[in-house]
C-alpha cells in the first residue's frame, strides 16, 4: 500500500458563492490551483468553457495562461495576469503550459455595465486586458489580489471593493440571483420598464448594451443552464435519458436538445457526459452548481 507521501495531489478547484449582498453582482468565483498537484498531462492541461452570458476576470497568480481556441486572439499568445473576458456566444479552449492558480470572478454582465458604464455589446466575444477596460480603482484592486497572500485573502479583498459600490447602483427591486433563470427575467422587465419609450426595438437595444447579446440568446443559455443543473448528477452518473430531459426541458424534441447542446458547449450530450467523468479540461462542468 502506498505512503501518504507517494499519493499524488489532484488539482484543487473550486466553485465559491459571493457574500449574499453581492449575489445578484457577483454570479460566482472560481479558484483553480495545480500547482501543488501531480503534473497533468498536455491534453489535460486544457480548459473547456461553455459559451456563457457572463463576464469574467481572470487572475492567474501563479503560471501561465496561453490562447488556444478562438476569442483568445490577444497579439501574443500568453494572457496577460489580470485579464477580463466579455459574454461568450460559443464555446472557448485556453492552455496551461504549466501548473497554475487562477483566480476567476464571474460577473452577470448587467451588473458590470451598471459598475463601470461599459456598453457590453461592444465587449462580446472580447478578452482584453483589465487596464484596457476599468479605471484605476479597479487595477489598484488587480494589483492587490495578485499580490494576496491567499484566496481567502483574494476573496476579501474583492467583497471589500464590489460591496459599496454595488448598494449604489444596484436597482430598488434586485433581490439575490439564486439561478440564471432569474437574472434573465429581471433583466428583461426593468430594460421594458427603462426609459421614456418602451418600443420592442428599444427594449432589445438596452438588453444589448447591458447584456452584450439579445434576449432570445440569454433564454436559450438560460435554459441549458437550468437543464444541467436539474440532470447533472444523473449525468455524471450515467442515468440520464436524453428524451426525457429534452421534455422536461422544454425542448421541440431530442434533436433541438442535441443540437442546442453542441452549439453551446461543443459536445452532443452523450460526449460531454463522458468528458466530465473522463477528461480534466473539463473540470468547470464538474464542479458548476
Amino acid at each position: 500500500m502506498p505512503t501518504a507521501s507517494k499519493i499524488a495531489a489532484t488539482p484543487i478547484t473550486r466553485l465559491i458563492a459571493p457574500r449574499l449582498a453581492l449575489a445578484s453582482c457577483v454570479r460566482a468565483i472560481v479558484v483553480r490551483d495545480t500547482t501543488g498537484a501531480a503534473p497533468l498531462p498536455p491534453a489535460q492541461r486544457l480548459n473547456r468553457f461553455p459559451s456563457v452570458p457572463m463576464c469574467c476576470i481572470v487572475w492567474t497568480i501563479k503560471g501561465e495562461l496561453e490562447a488556444a481556441g478562438p476569442g483568445l486572439s490577444l497579439a501574443d499568445v500568453r494572457m496577460p495576469p489580470a485579464l477580463f473576458g466579455g459574454p461568450r456566444s460559443y464555446p472557448l479552449v485556453s492552455y496551461n503550459p504549466g501548473p497554475v492558480h487562477s483566480f476567476v470572478v464571474m460577473f452577470y454582465p448587467a451588473a458590470l455595465y451598471a459598475l463601470t458604464g461599459v456598453s457590453m455589446d461592444a465587449l462580446l466575444d472580447q478578452f482584453l486586458p483589465l487596464e484596457s477596460v476599468f479605471d484605476a480603482d479597479w487595477q489598484v484592486l488587480s494589483d492587490a489580489i495578485l499580490a494576496a497572500p491567499d484566496d481567502e485573502t483574494r476573496i476579501r479583498l474583492l467583497e471589500a471593493f464590489l460591496a459599496p459600490r454595488w448598494q449604489a447602483v444596484r436597482k430598488a427591486g434586485d433581490h439575490p440571483a439564486g439561478a440564471m433563470q432569474d437574472w434573465v427575467r429581471r433583466l428583461g422587465v426593468q430594460a421594458a420598464s427603462t426609459g421614456l419609450t418602451g418600443s420592442a426595438r428599444n427594449v432589445e437595444r438596452r438588453i444589448k448594451a447591458w447584456a452584450g447579446q439579445p434576449m432570445r440568446t440569454l433564454r436559450r443559455m438560460r435554459r441549458a443552464e437550468q437543464v444541467f443543473l436539474d440532470e447533472r448528477e444523473a449525468i455524471l452518473q450515467g442515468t440520464v435519458s436524453w428524451a426525457d430531459v429534452a421534455a422536461s426541458g422544454g425542448y421541440a424534441d431530442q434533436a433541438h436538445f442535441c443540437r442546442e447542446t453542441r452549439e453551446i458547449t461543443g459536445l452532443t450530450p452523450t460526449e460531454l457526459t463522458r468528458a466530465m467523468r473522463e477528461d480534466e479540461s473539463y473540470w468547470i462542468y464538474r464542479i458548476w452548481s
